[in-house]
C-alpha cells in the first residue's frame, strides 16, 4: 500500500470530499493487494456518491481480506449498497451473513436493512420480524424506530390490533417529541383500523397537541371521520358489532406483548431473537382460517379486519355505513351481467337461502338487459337496490334486490319485479347522491398514512458528517 496516497485518501475522507477520497484511496491499493482498511473506505465515500454498485464491489473487496475482520460491519454496508442499486436478493444474503458475525456489536443495524430489502420485495412477514429483531436487540439504541416499522408491517399483514400494541410499545422507549407526534399518528391509524375510535380520536390529539406535526391529508381525513363516529356514538351506551368480534377473538385482552402475542415466551417484553412466534400466522393460514370460520358461520373477526384495511382509516365508520367489498352496484351488475353469459349466478345469491328460493331468483333474472342503477338504500348488515332493466326485446322492466351482508362483501337474499313512482324516482335520485358523497369521502380516506422507507444509507458516519452512515473501521470509530 502506498502509505502517503492512503494518508491523503483519509484526508480527503475526513473532509468529506467523497470524490477525491474514492480517487486517492483507490490509488493508494499496489498491485491489487488485499487491503481491507482503503477498500473498507473506499465504500464509504462511493455510497457518499451515491455509487452504489461500485460500493458494494468495494465492500467485497475487503471481505477477501480475512485478516482485516469487521465482516459484519461490511456485509451489512455491502446490503444497503445491494438494495440502493436492486440487487435485493444478494442484499438479503449479505445482510444474513452480518448477523452471523459474533463479533459484530450493532447487528440490529443489520436487521433493519434487512426489513428495509424483504419490503422492497414485498415479503412483509419476511420484514416484519426483521424488524422484531432490530427491536430486540440490547445495542439498538432506539427501538421505538424498528417498533414503528414492525407496527406498518402489522397493518400491510391486516393485523391492526397487533399493529396498536406494537405502537404502544415504540412510545415507552421513544424520547423525542417529533418522533412521538408521529408514533401517535400511525397509532390512532392502527385505532381506526380496529373500530376504537374514542382511542383513535385522542392518539390524533396527541399527534398535533404542539403544533409541529402536521397530518397529511389521509390522516386528517381518518382524524376527521374518528370524530364524527364519536359524536355519532355519544349518548349509546352499548359496545359496537365490532367490538364485540374483536373481543370473542381475543382482542380486547390487552396489555398484549406486540413481541410475544401467543405468550409462549418467558413474558419479558424482549424475548429471546431466535423465538418468532408472533408472526406464526401466516397470510395462506389467514385465509384458512377465514374460511373455516365461514363454515361455522361464528368466527368473522378476520373479515372485520380485512374491509377496515381496504376500505382505508375511515373504514370502521364505512362499514356501519354499509360499504363493502365488493360494493352492492357491483353484485347486482355481475348478476345481470352473468345472466348474459349464462354463467351460474350461484356466486352472487346468498347461501341462507334455499334451492327453491335460489331458482326462483335466477329464473327472474333477465338475459341481454341492460341496467341502471335508480337507487340503494345502505345499512350495515341489509341493503336495498332498486334497478331498471332496458329489456332485449323492447320495453323496460324495474325491480328491487334486497341483499345481506356477506362477510365483506353482499349477497342477494330477495329479486322481486317492481313498479317504479315518482316518489320512488325522487327517493333514488336522493339516494344516489348520497352514495356518491359518501363514496367520495372513503375514497378520500382510503389510504392511511406509512413511515416512508429511508433512502440507502449506510452506518456510522465518519467525525463531523452527521449525514452519512456508513460503518467506518472500528479503530477510527
Amino acid at each position: 500500500m502506498n502509505q502517503q496516497l492512503f494518508e491523503s485518501g483519509y484526508a480527503a475522507y475526513q473532509a468529506g470530499d467523497w470524490a477525491n477520497a474514492v480517487s486517492l484511496l483507490g490509488q493508494a491499493k499496489e498491485g491489487g493487494e488485499p487491503c481491507g482498511r482503503v477498500d473498507h473506505l473506499r465504500g464509504n465515500a462511493l455510497m457518499q456518491t451515491n455509487r452504489y454498485d461500485e460500493a458494494a464491489a468495494a465492500y467485497a473487496e475487503a471481505l477477501n481480506d480475512t485478516s482485516y475482520g469487521n465482516v459484519g460491519a461490511l456485509n451489512t454496508n455491502r446490503g444497503r449498497a445491494l438494495v440502493a442499486c436492486g440487487r435485493l436478493d444478494e442484499a438479503v444474503e449479505a445482510l444474513n451473513a452480518a448477523t452471523q458475525d459474533e463479533s459484530y456489536r450493532t447487528p440490529y443495524k443489520a436487521y433493519m436493512a434487512m426489513g428495509g430489502a424483504y419490503r422492497a420485495m414485498g415479503d412483509t412477514r419476511s420484514a416484519g420480524i426483521a424488524f422484531r429483531n432490530a427491536a430486540i436487540d440490547e445495542s439498538n439504541p432506539d427501538p421505538s424506530v424498528s417498533l414503528r416499522k414492525l407496527g406498518g408491517c402489522f397493518m400491510e399483514l391486516g393485523r391492526p390490533a397487533d399493529a396498536v400494541e406494537s405502537y404502544r410499545t415504540a412510545l415507552d422507549f421513544s424520547s423525542s417529541s417529533q418522533a412521538q407526534n408521529a408514533i401517535y399518528c400511525d397509532l390512532a391509524l392502527a385505532y381506526v383500523a380496529t373500530n376504537r375510535m374514542a382511542e383513535a380520536v385522542d392518539a390524533f390529539d396527541h399527534a398535533v397537541a404542539d403544533g409541529t406535526y402536521k397530518l397529511s391529508a389521509e390522516a386528517q381525513a381518518s382524524y376527521d371521520a374518528a370524530r364524527n363516529a364519536v359524536a355519532a356514538r355519544a349518548g349509546e351506551h352499548r359496545a359496537s358489532d365490532t367490538d364485540d368480534f374483536l373481543a370473542a377473538a381475543g382482542y380486547g385482552q390487552y396489555p398484549v406483548d406486540p413481541l410475544d402475542p401467543t405468550g409462549e415466551t418467558s413474558g419479558n417484553l424482549m424475548p429471546s431473537p431466535e423465538d418468532t412466534g408472533f408472526f406464526s400466522i401466516s397470510e395462506e393460514e389467514i385465509v384458512k382460517d377465514d374460511r373455516k370460520g365461514r363454515r361455522r358461520g361464528g368466527k368473522v373477526i378476520i373479515v372485520i379486519l380485512v374491509i377496515l384495511l381496504l376500505l382505508g382509516a375511515a373504514g370502521g365508520v364505512a362499514y356501519y355505513m354499509g360499504f363493502g367489498w365488493p360494493m352492492q352496484e357491483a353484485v347486482v351488475q355481475g348478476m345481470f351481467d352473468s345472466r348474459t353469459k349464462g354463467e351460474d349466478l350461484d356466486r352472487y345469491i346468498s347461501g341462507s337461502l334455499g334451492d327453491s328460493e335460489r331458482k326462483q331468483i335466477e329464473a327472474l333474472v333477465p338475459k341481454n338487459a341492460k341496467v341502471s342503477i335508480s337507487g340503494i338504500d345502505r345499512s350495515t348488515s341489509n341493503s336495498e337496490v332498486r334497478v331498471t332493466a332496458t329489456l332485449a326485446e323492447g320495453g323496460e322492466r324495474s325491480y328491487t334486490i334486497k341483499l345481506v351482508r356477506d362477510g365483506i362483501g353482499w349477497k342477494v337474499s330477495s329479486f322481486e319485479p317492481a313498479f317504479v313512482s315518482t316518489d320512488n324516482a325522487a327517493l333514488a335520485s336522493s339516494s344516489s347522491s348520497s352514495q356518491q358523497s359518501a363514496s367520495s369521502s372513503s375514497s378520500s380516506s382510503s389510504s392511511s398514512e406509512q413511515p416512508a422507507e429511508e433512502a440507502p444509507a449506510q452506518e456510522e458516519a465518519p467525525a463531523g458528517d452527521a449525514a452519512a452512515s456508513t460503518e467506518g473501521e472500528v479503530s477510527e470509530g
